[in-house]
């Protein structure tokens, strides 16, 4: 069974990973009842958790949880001394602490983009964490910590992304950098005032080439040939050809026969 679980364990965190953009060390949010849990069932979180997770893991928690546990009885000092012992995520009511459940939904907002797991044995807040897509839960059932499957939320927005009608919390984080590099609004204007980085590059080969000298003296035009010249030439060869097969040469009469 064993064996199983954490087959089904890593099937599921791969789902988280390839979808949501999860990502090692995996941060892992706990709250008092998950620690009082732990306690009755003998589990040492920070050596079973990692363990489970085949990998590293960072525990955390929030100073709201911290408070409530030292409202309540005096049978959760211990569940409060072993929460203390993990690291504290900064929530917005430092001031005024308000009850676990309300502080990891306001943490969590609805997309969960620090891409939090949430231990919790919390019936309550369990079914609101199941409402918001991306969020894998941790509970313990039988002395061992389970992993829940992904909740229909989170399938359904899977399968969303992948018809292209919604667009990922990682994807809308890329393309708002993209627009800030490029200077664009979110409404689709330039922004004004803002001007575009160059990229460095190599510069232009052409113009590095060493300049050619000019030549001082000038090429010579060709001298084309008279008209006249050749009309010249045509009038000799003319002249020529009709004294040698021309008119027979004139004999004088004063000349007398032999």
């Amino acid at each position: 069974m064993k064996i199983k679980r954490q087959k089904q364990a890593k099937k599921t965190i791969s789902f988280y990973k390839y979808n949501f953009g999860f990502r090692e060390p995996y941060q892992i949010l706990i709250d008092g009842t998950f620690c009082q849990a732990a306690l009755k069932n003998k589990i040492q979180i920070k050596e079973q958790m990692p363990k489970y997770f085949m990998s590293e893991v960072q525990l955390c928690t929030t100073n709201c949880a911290l408070k409530e546990l030292e409202t309540l009885s005096k049978e959760l000092y211990g569940a409060k001394l072993v929460l203390q012992r993990f690291q504290i995520r900064k929530c917005k009511h430092m001031k005024d602490p308000v009850s676990t459940s309300e502080c990891l939904l306001s943490l969590l907002e609805d997309s969960n983009r620090n891409h939090y797991f949430v231990a919790t044995q919390d019936k309550e807040l369990t079914s609101a964490l199941r409402e918001i897509p991306g969020v894998p839960l941790l509970y313990i059932v039988l002395n061992t910590i389970v992993l829940d499957k992904p909740s229909s939320r989170s399938l359904k927005h899977v399968e969303a992304v992948q018809l292209g009608e919604l667009v990922t919390p990682s994807q809308q984080h890329s393309i708002r950098s993209l627009k800030e590099e490029q200077g664009i609004g979110e409404d689709g204007e330039e922004r004004r005032g803002r001007k575009r980085k160059r990229k460095s590059g190599n510069p232009n080969p052409l113009s590095c080439l060493k300049k050619k000298k000019k030549k001082k003296e000038k090429m010579a035009a060709p001298q084309l040939p008279r008209k006249d010249d050749g009309e010249k030439k045509k009038r000799s060869r003319h002249r020529k050809r009709k004294g040698q097969g021309g008119e027979a040469p004139h004999i004088s009469t004063n000349s007398t026969n032999p």
